[in-house]
């Protein structure tokens, strides 16, 4: 699991970031996907190693995830600070249920569904970003 804390970006953190996931989406492919950004998702709880990202209090937690060629960045804001949660497409586990939530290498953002902070004409363009990135391994059938 890598965490940044993007509230002032560093160039290495950047640099990492990239390597990881990929740079942004150009001007041109992102008007093609109609935007690279969700809205703002309440977020409704996280995984043990999350707590210190999020506020304590009885405040509402934010998330909102931006999709890149290799995976996606979850960003989660607690008061003035921001973390980012950088996945690669091939570590990244969907659930959709009651809740949606996020889950890699055992860690997870769960979000709430409901009113205008659920956005799904931008999960299925994640899915089906992550589906063309599977579409890149080679399976062997039989294990």
């Amino acid at each position: 699991m890598i965490i940044f804390n993007t509230t002032y970006t560093e160039k290495s953190d950047l640099r990492e970031i990239n390597h990881l996931i990929g740079k942004s989406f150009s001007f041109l492919d992102k008007l093609r996907l109609g935007g690279i950004g969700s809205g703002r998702l309440i977020i409704n709880n996280v995984s043990h190693n999350f707590q210190g990202f999020v506020n304590k209090v009885s405040d509402l937690n934010y998330a909102n995830i931006e999709l890149r060629p290799k995976g996606i960045i979850v960003h989660i804001t607690n008061q003035l600070k921001r973390f980012s949660w950088a996945i690669p497409y091939y570590k990244l586990v969907i659930f959709n249920g009651t809740y949606f939530s996020i889950h890699s290498d055992g860690s997870f953002v769960q979000m709430e569904k409901h009113g205008n902070t659920f956005n799904k004409k931008f999960f299925d363009k994640m899915i089906d970003l992550k589906n063309l990135s599977n579409e890149e391994f080679e399976f062997i059938d039989g294990y």
